[in-house]
């Protein structure tokens, strides 16, 4: 069992060399030949991330597996939750990405694999930098706060554009300086076409998917600075986040009338959770167990009445036709 103190290199190698292995098998051996994966595929995939997650943080509890008290244990799992709960928007924005750039079904796994190698580093990189301004800057933890509850407000409020590839500085950079081509070609981010050497469609998707994720950090990591700064449980949970993303991509993607009320939802989890760290050193301090309770109540709720809401505009629409 280790506790934050007992974290050191070797733990950090171990756990980056595990997680490249399990990509690895999944790339090579269990996605070898390019298919469309399937709600029940991507179900089990699902689960399997979740139960490995939820593993994963009792084992980094300094202590027996019955001590819910410790908390290293609810810091990973709440820090985990709300990751999660913040990757879902990410995943109705890769959708629309997909749906703009027209990529077929069956190459959309691969672009979701590499995606999140590049997370992994984008994030890890953000989460250093981030634990060490927070460390050295005492009052940069309360500008988060503010940032995070500003983000929330605005989320509630402010109606998204949709995806804009023509606004995106990396897809325009890419076009200035490499030529693309019309057409896919299979798995290739690159082709070539007239003895050139071509980006293909996959690789603007693969950069729009990498730009977007790393618009996404900059809301969610702050966001689990406010459960812990300890960088190994941010990092981890931020890990096991972005593998569950991916597979909850397939079971999500056709079902975003079933979420209505999801963002709505993100936004008051966004502005609670900086309302959390303004008031962090205050009487009025929220505990991690607290903070775990509302964040799922929270996003229950927003699932829930969604739910209530689709099928509501459902049988609305059944009368409708029947009249």
């Amino acid at each position: 069992m280790l506790g934050a103190a007992d974290i050191g290199a070797t733990h950090w190698i171990v756990f980056v060399v595990a997680i490249l292995i399990f990509l690895t098998l999944d790339l090579g051996v269990f996605h070898r030949k390019a298919h469309v994966v399937g709600v029940r595929e991507a179900l089990l995939w699902t689960a399997i991330w979740f139960v490995i997650a939820m593993a994963f943080g009792l084992l980094i509890a300094p202590a027996a597996l019955d001590d819910w008290h410790r908390p290293q244990t609810l810091e990973f799992i709440t820090g985990y939750i709300i990751e999660l709960s913040l990757s879902m928007d990410n995943v109705f924005v890769i959708a629309l990405i997909f749906l703009y750039f027209r990529l077929p079904q069956q190459q959309q796994h691969r672009v979701l694999f590499w995606g999140i190698l590049g997370a992994l580093v984008m994030r890890g990189i953000m989460i250093w930098a981030g634990v060490e301004l927070i460390q050295r800057v005492k009052w940069i933890f309360y500008l988060l706060g503010v940032f995070l509850v500003y983000t929330g407000i605005k989320m509630l409020f402010v109606r998204q554009e949709g995806v804009q590839p023509e606004k995106n500085l990396a897809i325009r950079a890419a076009r200035k300086f490499f030529p693309v081509s019309t057409e896919f070609a299979g798995q290739h981010f690159v082709t070539t076409i007239d003895g050139r050497r071509t980006l293909t469609p996959l690789a603007l998707v693969l950069l729009m998917v990498e730009t977007t994720d790393l618009i996404f950090a900059l809301d969610s990591i702050p966001a689990i600075f406010a459960v812990t700064i300890d960088p190994f449980i941010v990092f981890t949970s931020n890990v096991f986040a972005i593998l569950g993303l991916r597979s909850l991509y397939f079971v999500l993607a056709g079902a975003i009338d079933y979420f209505r009320f999801l963002k709505p939802g993100l936004a008051v989890v966004l502005v609670f959770i900086g309302a959390k760290m303004l008031l962090a050193k205050t009487s009025y301090h929220i505990s991690t167990p607290i903070s775990l309770m509302i964040v799922g109540g929270i996003i229950l709720l927003s699932i829930v009445a969604s739910a209530i809401a689709a099928r509501h505009g459902g049988l609305h629409r059944q009368e409708k036709k029947s009249e």
